[in-house]
């Protein structure tokens, strides 16, 4: 290597700039056992169910237009069945990124649900494609709550709310 590749390698590496992508933190945390949906698709689709596994105040903050909020820590899978139209439904699930979505995803499946979709990049991804999000009165909002400082990162639009 020469000597001016050797200084911009090191530069990137002590500034932070080789950060991994999302379809690797996907892959660090995710099993994949649940297919992605695009941020894309999703926005063009209609007649689809999407469930949001985020915390309350995550969701009160900012969440996708029609999402019905199902949680993750105190996530019930019974209450959250009787609130499905019907097990063959297509349902999206997402949260901050698309880790905390795919376990809530994992289990509608394993009930019965057929036709279950994790949002890849979740809430994030839905923002930083310029995509609307709505607070607790069902207002337009720039404001996505990213859970907290370190994940905050991965939000590239928008304003970014953490406890």
């Amino acid at each position: 290597m020469n000597r001016i590749t050797i200084i911009i390698v090191v530069l990137y590496s002590a500034f932070g700039f080789s950060q991994e992508s999302l379809s690797a933190l996907l892959k660090t945390y995710n099993a994949e056992d649940i297919p992605y949906m695009s941020v894309e698709d999703l926005s063009k689709q209609n007649n689809i169910t999407i469930l949001d596994a985020r915390e309350s105040s995550e969701y009160e903050v900012s969440h996708i237009k029609n999402a019905i909020h199902v949680g993750y820590d105190h996530f019930k899978l019974k209450k959250t069945l009787k609130r499905l139209k019907d097990k063959k439904q297509t349902i999206v699930v997402y949260c901050s990124l698309g880790i905390r979505s795919e376990d809530v995803a994992e289990k509608l499946k394993k009930a019965g649900c057929a036709d279950v979709y994790n949002l890849y990049g979740g809430i994030f991804e839905w923002k930083n494609n310029d995509l609307k999000v709505y607070d607790s009165n069902d207002l337009e909002t720039e404001k996505v709550h990213t859970f907290n400082e370190a994940w905050s990162k991965w939000l590239k639009k928008g304003i970014k709310i953490y406890d």
